[in-house]
């Protein structure tokens, strides 16, 4: 058919076996498997004395550990097709009588029912006739593709399409010949023509996944038929009845043309239910998404990590329990296995779960086949949970039978065991019912809890034998034993305080008329801060206790609030008289506070701070002007002459307004934002990449999911961010986040023209394209807020780079066996030697030395420096201070202080030019250095007289600029010359 589909470059060989290798009977008891596998035995030890092949391995039939294959790799390599190798699959052709082979007999005499009637077995024989139709239907296929470009056309992109999405590209879904055999269904008279020579390729994808998507079309079962045989509805009742038996027998009827073997008799029902999901979910993107959803559909890899909200590994080597029963029955041991633990989490799960995949690749890497079956349990069992929705997943109480239903409270108190309860609920009903305690940050462990306890309870599975990724990341984002998020209740109560008291202040000149949180760190109700603002104990109104903790903090992170006031005509035009005025007023308002509640205030020249509650509160005023401005949504013109603050604070609180809604509909939003904010900082992005950016880049996420559902567990949002940032088209491509979809199409074609305005220069010089990530918002169509000129071209490919390695071993940690939990931390270690010169810090002198996730250490260059930590700073209070005056030590509170802040301002101002800074903002002790520009040779020549400072002497000026501050500074490479 020459319709070869990379990546999987390989031709599949037909070796038919001879009749005299077998006896009449030996379709009986695997008398024909186990031949089968002995003649390409003996096939492999003659090949292997060939010099023409470099290498033969072990391999299986669709995952059926009873039927190998041989694959063998050609000793001479073709370049244009790299890893091509040849699969020889043995035939059957005429070797049993059909009826034998009927679905209602038993053909494996060990299965039998418990009255030891004999048991049909129809998966052992649809085995064997599989091999001896396969050339036969192998021709049909052939004949139906002969000629017909467009139809082969079709084909590949069905297979790419398929290949992307491992969870029905697999053994008990789809394979390239049942994908071959549908399109030649649907284009002959059995499927009613419903392809003709007329259409396109793309059209027959589409009619094809349309055909899939349509539950109805499958119920009665597909029956292929050559071309001129007359129409299934006229055959006679015998072939009626084969079609009943088959449709009894499996979950899904594709028959061939011989009416003797079902093509699909692999496919499990819950394969086939993802396979209806997945065409439907493509032809949703073919409608919705841009240029007819080409990235979604064939570019973009659903694969098990970034598909489904929970990923389980098993291991259950060794298990005795899988193979009690043999090997191979009807069905093989581990197929029995994976519907075994599929119902046993159906049941558990519930209403939790819309899908639940499980699956079992029982072909080791290096497959031994003379080692027998018991190696077929090596890699793990892998499990997949797609859940239903954000409130079923969180839920803490299930709810099971009344306690009238007799027979159902008795299941249900044997399948829960000491979990079921008797409860009654505030409607007055008494019924059974699971209970699920944890705290308000451990919801999103509750599915894991629920699967581990009902493996390990009905199949006597250990923990250490399970590996549920839910909560390997969590520990990026703890304070000691717990979420620091779980303040955020107390934080919302104090500002809803504030805001009243904001409100009902009557001694200033304009009543304040609203109060909104802007700083996306204060966590006030959207939870995206990786540290939110804890309370302290001495920014209360008054100081309750006398005693303070070993570890107080000096510092305290305040949360930015705005605030407006009532409209009024007399404030100056002057930009920097109305910032005066602003000014005026908000000394008043923290006068009045001061007055009426004796709230401490702390005023500077350009804001004020309120202590109250444990917490600090930095007010800013908008202009009403600016107000103004935003209400009538008049044009550019007339935003550029609002004033830069103004502007600044307007964006602000715009973007905060739709980051709260967002995570409103979305709770696992703020999870995986801090997770996103985490790596970026740990990876010394801090000065190229937005804390606003990186809460827009994960809200893309969740408003065009496709072709996934919006997440819902943090470690699969977190991957799918890691892939965006990797694989997403910056430079030919805005991304438009559309939170309210408040978008026109007259937005839309704005924003498309800002964008190839920004991109005008590409040609000329791809390095000077402003803004290289181009994001736009309905507040923001230019992309000016957030990535006007950060992350520039360098410094995104860079970012790139680090992503995409970064989501790759998140993928292979998920899915391979690794219980380390270092593996995990690996994500967040970032590479020093990366770099051509590196500051380290005094980690006491952090602000914040608790945030630090691993103490940096360098094995590598030369150490150039070295310095003594400070002795006017410390993070936290001194332990002759603890017992002192707690007032007094109340005024020596550092506000917003962060000397990690102080310090790259003062390197980027006074090495400007020189070099690039590279820092985590939230808790690195280690500064990256990375020199600006290439020394010139031209240029030094031609400055003679300028003597060309030595790198060392520049890595010691930074030494001496962070004194107290620098630990040590190591220099690992020297800066590049250029002709």
């Amino acid at each position: 058919m020459k319709l070869i589909t990379k990546p999987d470059v390989n031709v599949d060989l037909f070796l038919r076996m001879p009749k005299d290798c077998f006896h009449e009977k030996d379709y009986l008891n695997h008398r024909y498997h186990a031949k089968r596998c002995l003649y390409l035995c003996t096939i492999k030890k003659y090949l292997t004395s060939s010099s023409k092949f470099r290498k033969i391995e072990w391999s299986t039939f669709q995952n059926e550990a009873r039927k190998p294959v041989l694959v063998v790799y050609p000793v001479q390599e073709l370049a244009e097709l790299p890893g091509f190798f040849i699969r020889i699959i043995p035939t059957a052709t005429s070797l049993f009588n059909v009826s034998k082979l009927d679905l209602t007999r038993n053909n494996a005499r060990t299965v039998n029912q418990e009255e030891n009637a004999p048991q049909a077995t129809p998966k052992y024989s649809s085995s064997i006739l599989e091999d001896m139709l396969l050339e036969e239907n192998a021709e049909f296929v052939r004949k139906a593709f002969l000629g017909w470009k467009e139809l082969g056309e079709a084909l590949s992109l069905l297979k790419v399409w398929s290949r992307n999405r491992s969870s029905i590209y697999c053994y008990d879904c789809l394979n390239g010949f049942l994908i071959s055999a549908i399109v030649s269904y649907l284009a002959t008279e059995s499927g009613g023509n419903r392809i003709n020579r007329s259409m396109k390729a793309i059209q027959i994808f589409r009619v094809t996944l349309d055909f899939i998507a349509t539950p109805k079309l499958w119920n009665k079962g597909l029956f292929l038929q050559h071309q001129g045989q007359c129409s299934i509805k006229k055959e006679r009742d015998g072939k009626l009845q084969a079609r009943s038996q088959y449709l009894q027998s499996f979950p899904v009827v594709l028959c061939d043309s011989s009416a003797h073997f079902n093509l699909a008799f692999r496919m499990s029902r819950n394969g086939f239910v993802e396979l209806r999901d997945e065409a439907a979910l493509t032809l949703t993107c073919i409608d919705k998404c841009r240029d007819g959803g080409f990235e979604e559909v064939f570019m973009t890899k659903v694969d098990f990590p970034a598909k489904y909200d929970h990923c389980i590994r098993i291991n259950l080597k060794g298990n005795s329990k899988v193979c009690s029963s043999g090997f191979c029955l009807d069905d093989e041991c581990w197929r029995i296995y994976e519907d075994k633990v599929h119902l046993l989490l159906e049941q558990g799960l519930g209403d939790r779960a819309k899908f639940i995949r499980v699956t079992w690749r029982n072909c080791p890497s290096e497959l031994t086949i003379e080692e027998g079956l018991s190696k077929f349990d090596s890699e793990p069992l892998l499990v997949g949970i797609l859940a239903s929705s954000f409130d079923k997943s969180f839920r803490v109480v299930d709810i099971g039978p009344n306690a009238e239903n007799k027979e159902e409270v008795l299941w249900f108190r044997r399948f829960w065991g000491e979990k079921a309860e008797l409860r009654r609920f505030k409607d007055g009903t008494i019924a059974e019912s699971t209970v699920w305690e944890c705290k308000q940050w451990e919801r999103h462990l509750i599915i894991k809890r629920i699967t581990e306890y009902v493996l390990s309870r009905h199949l006597s599975l250990s923990k250490d034998n399970m590996v549920h990724v839910a909560d390997q990341l969590d520990f990026c984002l703890l304070h000691g034993v717990g979420d620091p998020i779980s303040f955020s209740g107390d934080l919302l109560t104090a500002f809803e305080v504030l805001a009243k008291r904001l409100r009902n202040l009557e001694d200033i000149p304009l009543r304040v008329s609203s109060v909104q949180p802007l700083d996306p760190g204060s966590s006030l109700s959207w939870f995206t801060s990786v540290f939110p603002p804890e309370p302290h104990p001495l920014a209360n109104e008054k100081i309750v206790s006398q005693r303070l903790e070993k570890l107080t903090s000096v510092c305290i992170q305040p949360v930015e609030v705005m605030i407006q006031l009532e409209g009024s005509g007399n404030w100056p035009m002057d930009d920097v008289a109305i910032e005066k005025t602003k000014t005026a007023f908000l000394l008043k308002i923290g006068e009045s506070l001061q007055n009426r509640w004796g709230m401490k205030c702390v005023a500077s020249e350009d804001e004020v701070d309120v202590l109250m509650s444990g917490y600090a509160f930095r007010l800013r005023i908008l202009h009403e002007r600016g107000l103004s401005l935003l209400k009538k949504q008049v044009g550019n013109d007339q935003v550029k002459r609002v004033s830069s603050i103004d502007k600044e604070l307007l964006i602000r609180s715009q973007h905060s307004s739709m980051i709260n809604g967002l995570q409103g509909c979305y709770p696992t939003y703020g999870p995986v934002v801090r997770l996103a904010k985490r790596w970026v900082t740990s990876h010394l992005f801090s000065a190229y990449l937005a804390a606003e950016a990186i809460e827009l880049l994960v809200a893309y996420l969740f408003l065009k999911p496709l072709p996934f559902q919006a997440p819902c567990s943090r470690i699969t949002g977190f991957l799918r961010f890691l892939r965006l940032l990797s694989d997403y088209d910056w430079t030919f491509s805005p991304l438009v986040i559309d939170i309210n979809n408040d978008l026109s199409l007259k937005d839309d074609k704005e924003i498309s023209e800002n964008f190839m305005l920004s991109r005008k220069s590409y040609e000329e010089n791809a390095k000077t394209v402003e803004p290289a990530m181009f994001l736009a918002t309905a507040y923001d169509k230019a992309s000016e807020a957030w990535t006007r000129h950060s992350p520039n071209t360098s410094e995104l490919r860079r970012m790139v780079a680090y992503a995409q390695r970064s989501a790759d071993f998140l993928t292979n940690i998920i899915l391979k066996d690794q219980m380390d939990s270092h593996r995990w931390e690996s994500l967040f270690r970032t590479p020093l030697n990366n770099y051509d010169a590196i500051v380290l810090l005094h980690k006491d002198r952090l602000p914040y030395p608790q945030r630090l996730l691993f103490p940096s250490e360098v094995k590598l260059g030369k150490h150039v420096a070295k310095g003594n930590a400070s002795k006017d700073f410390h993070p936290y209070v001194l332990p002759g201070d603890r017992h002192g005056n707690l007032e007094e030590l109340k005024n020596k509170l550092m506000l917003n202080f962060d000397p990690m802040r102080c310090f790259v301002d003062d390197l980027k101002k006074e090495f400007s030019g020189t070099f690039k800074v590279w820092y985590d903002s939230i808790g690195g002790d280690a500064i990256g250095l990375t020199w600006e520009k290439p020394f010139s040779r031209k240029r030094e020549r031609e400055a003679a007289g300028e003597e060309r400072r030595d790198p060392i002497d520049v890595l010691k000026d930074v030494g001496e600029v962070g004194k107290g501050f620098v630990r040590s500074i190591y220099f690992l490479k020297a800066p590049k010359l250029t002709s």
